[in-house]
């Protein structure tokens, strides 16, 4: 997991990324991927089409609006793709290596570049560009003719869709470090809101402020990264209730009408949640596959037949759960006791892009660029 600074000096910015990154390293080395028991395909799938684009090395969030599914790579493509069929609606080129992405709202499809800009297509034309104040690790929300988007010095910015004019700018302060991951932005109702360190906050749309301030987790560690707890992108959405992770600390639910924690629990991962009006699913950093109840937040199983495996986060399927891990194979388990129902091939590499469902069809990013719909039977 990579860390980036927008306060430390440059020497102890190298030093934490370094312990973080060797800590990661030494992890996977010594410990053995649980060895997968023969696939018995309880569950029927079958594979409806195939695709490709660029290799994908950022926190890719794919948009679903109905059967179109956008997706961006990191050599600057960005598609959208109708999930039936995997035709490309439309294919672009920004121009620049993509860091954050993809944000839509059916009509504008926005990302941001390494070149810290925002830019906006409408049908595979480029609308706009707008510099921003510092990089960007989290898609860009389209929503109500404007792009919010969240940069990794803890700035909000608005923009108008059609033109790019900045209409507002609000900057909270933060911890040190942040991930270089996606976080937390989205739209409920007529509050935006926005996962910093630790916290969901409720910003009013029109101008940014707070309307409401809500801890999901709190830090408690001695340095910089022990404290990083940011959000992590991929929430569940189920009305007003949202339910999102805090970084390697634990899984927690928002009343985003109210601005009211109803629960958080203690869990150790790095990628986001997934469910539905009764329970909430994720993933932990050790491969573990965890299902709370969304009333309360008490755990109603959890499964190790995945264990060290590098897990996605995950994706609810009828009557399953899907997750991906590191060597491309998706894993279908059953979403009433997490037990193995089947088990479908990539192209090999890691599947780190949380599969997306659009329509009938789910839809599976892999790091090399694969893309692939499956279908149930």
């Amino acid at each position: 997991m990579k860390l980036t600074s927008y306060s430390l000096p440059h020497r102890a910015v190298a030093a934490l990324c370094l312990v973080a990154s060797l800590a990661a390293c030494s992890t996977a080395d010594k410990i053995k991927p649980a060895e997968l028991a023969p696939n018995v395909p309880l569950l029927g799938v079958r594979s409806a089409w195939t695709g490709r684009m660029g290799a994908v090395n950022f926190s890719l969030e794919p948009h679903v609006l109905g059967n179109t599914v956008t997706l961006a790579a990191s050599d600057g493509t960005v598609a959208a793709l109708d999930a039936a069929t995997g035709v490309d609606l439309w294919r672009a080129q920004v121009g620049a290596p993509i860091t954050a992405g993809v944000g839509s709202d059916g009509k504008i499809a926005a990302v941001v570049t390494n070149a810290n800009e925002v830019v906006a297509l409408e049908a595979g034309r480029v609308l706009w560009r707008q510099k921003l104040p510092a990089q960007a690790y989290t898609a860009p929300l389209v929503a109500g003719g404007r792009v919010f988007v969240a940069t990794a010095d803890r700035t909000v910015t608005a923009l108008d869709g059609a033109s790019g004019t900045r209409l507002w700018t609000q900057q909270r302060p933060g911890d040190a470090l942040v991930l270089k991951q996606s976080g937390v932005l989205l739209a409920v109702n007529d509050t935006l809101v926005l996962g910093q360190s630790g916290r969901l906050l409720g910003l009013n749309p029109a101008n940014g402020s707070v309307r409401w301030d809500v801890a999901i987790a709190t830090s408690r560690g001695t340095n910089d990264v022990e404290r990083l707890i940011d959000l992590v992108g991929g929430v569940s959405r189920v009305g007003d209730s949202v339910c999102a992770r805090a970084f390697q600390s634990s899984v927690g639910c928002v009343d985003a009408a109210r601005g009211q924690l109803l629960w958080s629990k203690k869990s150790i991962g790095s990628v986001g949640v997934h469910g539905d009006e009764k329970m909430v699913f994720g993933t932990e950093a050790d491969g573990k596959v965890v299902a709370w109840k969304r009333s309360d937040g008490e755990r109603a199983w959890s499964t190790d037949l995945l264990l060290h495996r590098g897990l996605s986060a995950p994706v609810l399927l009828g009557r399953s759960v899907v997750v991906g891990d590191s060597t491309g194979l998706l894993h279908l388990l059953s979403r009433d006791n997490g037990s193995a129902l089947n088990r479908l091939s990539t192209d090999g590499s890691a599947i780190t892009v949380r599969p997306a469902l659009a329509g009938n069809t789910l839809v599976v990013v892999t790091r090399a660029g694969g893309i692939y719909g499956f279908v149930p039977e």
